[in-house]
């Protein structure tokens, strides 16, 4: 089955970029969201498996809240994707980690790669070095 996937950006190119990226890895981009509000819609209508979550949205710096609620109440997988890593310190309870912004096509495909192997419980050996892990 292919994994789900919800990209939270409110930059335009940067979400259409990483849509391409994704579908040609095979995954379904199943919506993008400018702002928290409409991210939160898609969740609540379509199964998303794993959200790439940007910090600043268009409603905001509502992105680090977002991402805590999509993993802790709705069961999402959540990597964070932005150019301030440092603005979520210690990391998010219930999130993998941050892939610092920007970024290229084989360090997004890693750590989806192994954001998804660790949601669907397979073994990981370690995870891509351009991934900043929480603890």
């Amino acid at each position: 089955m292919t994994a789900r996937i919800l990209i939270i950006e409110d930059e335009a190119l940067v979400a259409m970029e990483l849509r391409f990226v994704l579908e040609d890895l095979g995954y379904e981009v199943v919506a993008a969201a400018a702002d928290a509000r409409t991210a939160r819609d898609v969740v609540r209508e379509t199964e998303v498996d794993l959200a790439l979550v940007d910090i600043h949205l268009s409603d905001g710096p509502t992105g680090v809240e977002l991402g805590r609620d999509l993993a802790q109440e709705e069961g999402v997988t959540v990597l964070y994707m932005t150019a301030n890593p440092g603005m979520l310190g210690q990391g998010v309870a219930g999130t993998i980690g941050v892939l610092s912004k920007p970024t290229d096509e084989q360090a997004v495909q890693s750590a989806v790669e192994y954001a998804l192997s660790r949601r669907e419980g397979r073994p990981v050996e370690y995870a891509p070095p351009q991934l900043q892990l929480f603890a």
